[in-house]
């Protein structure tokens, strides 16, 4: 599927709100680039995961850095004409492997990240799978579908913004390679390029969420579709995604601070209609639900945070008091709490990833059932 400027818009809509709060930011970020790319006649291409051949070479990939990195494009768009980070990256995978680069796959669902991935696909004359590792944004590496289906994360090569070349050959541990490529672009720029999960079409199509930027795109129609017939834009994400609301509310308070290359917040929001309040624990990305202390909702399940007039995804570096919001949870990909569910993606998914060492992942339905 060759995407039009609009496919591409509808696109940003839609992994504006999927990316729960990261995976940079539609609008500043991702909205100029592709208006950058398409007057270069740059075109965006998918190809359906089933369509990829089982020896392709599929190398996954994205910016890292905190959320506050990718609020603006700036000055990024035009040196990326003479240095494309994550084109050097790709080229790194590509000595190292020994291999050519078929189709690459988007680490996760955001304005930044997706459309990167999708540029760097057009720039090199392939095409971007239609699918990625999480439905979804996530703040570390390791929080992917692909550590639960055998499919290593390193070696990874990493280039910061301000150049510098690091190679994560083996880690000891899921989150290691992760935290040594998030301190490299922290002292080197602030942001930088990674590629990791090197995989067959073959291990791709076990291990990739499928079809999640056509579905990005659908949402973003419907979304837009709802606003034009001022119809409401919350009842027609969850017609296209399912999932429920949690909350419609004000933000009372934000408390946080940008530590070790994420976006560390406690968010406090009064509902309108319900006693108590609700806190949203966010590491860059919307990480868990809380009431009265207890996680209603947990990583990988989606929590969406929405601008109630146009349901548009309110990025976690928006977040504001006295701001309105609606809330939306909605499971994660079967495939994602799979990869939860094993050995290596317990602890890679683990809450002790976002502060929270006591509590274990328990999917949405079941808390909010026994909630309720």
């Amino acid at each position: 599927m060759r995407l039009s400027k609009e496919n591409a818009y509808d696109m940003l809509t839609g992994v504006g709100i999927l990316g729960t709060g990261g995976g940079g930011d539609p609008v500043s970020f991702g909205k100029p680039l592709v208006d950058w790319d398409y007057q270069r006649d740059r075109v965006y291409e998918i190809t359906d995961p089933e369509d990829i051949k089982d020896d392709a070479f599929i190398v996954c990939g994205g910016y890292m850095g905190s959320v506050s990195a990718f609020t603006s494009i700036g000055d990024m768009i035009e040196s990326w004409e003479t240095r494309f980070e994550l084109h050097e990256a790709m080229k790194i995978s590509e000595q190292i492997t020994g291999k050519k680069v078929n189709h690459l796959v988007p680490f996760e669902l955001g304005g930044a990240n997706t459309t990167v991935m999708l540029s760097l696909a057009a720039r090199a004359d392939i095409t971007s799978v239609d699918g990625d590792g999480l439905g979804r944004s996530a703040p570390e590496s390791q929080m992917i579908t692909f550590v639960g289906y055998g499919i290593e994360l390193c070696p990874m090569p990493v280039v910061t913004k301000n150049g510098s070349i690091i190679v994560v050959d083996k880690a000891t541990s899921p989150a290691l390679a992760d935290e040594i490529g998030r301190f490299a672009v922290v002292q080197d720029g602030g942001a930088g390029a990674n590629n990791h999960y090197h995989q067959s079409g073959a291990q791709l199509k076990k291990a990739v969420i499928p079809n999640s930027i056509s579905k990005s795109i659908e949402l973003g129609v419907a979304v837009k579709d709802a606003n034009a017939n001022k119809t409401d834009p919350i009842d027609a994400f969850l017609d296209t995604m399912g999932g429920q609301v949690l909350i419609h509310g004000r933000i009372e308070d934000v408390k946080g601070e940008d530590r070790a290359g994420h976006w560390h917040v406690l968010v406090r929001i009064k509902p309108d209609d319900l006693k108590g309040r609700f806190e949203i624990v966010v590491k860059n990305e919307y990480m868990m639900v809380m009431s009265d202390n207890e996680p209603v909702v947990m990583f990988p399940d989606l929590i969406c945070m929405h601008y109630p007039d146009t349901g548009h995804g309110v990025m976690s570096s928006d977040l504001k008091e006295g701001l309105n919001v609606v809330v939306t949870a909605v499971p994660a990909h079967e495939r994602l709490r799979y990869a939860g569910s094993t050995k290596i993606g317990k602890k890679a998914f683990s809450p002790e990833r976002y502060g929270h060492p006591e509590l274990e992942y328990k999917p949405m339905e079941e808390i909010i059932g026994r909630l309720h």
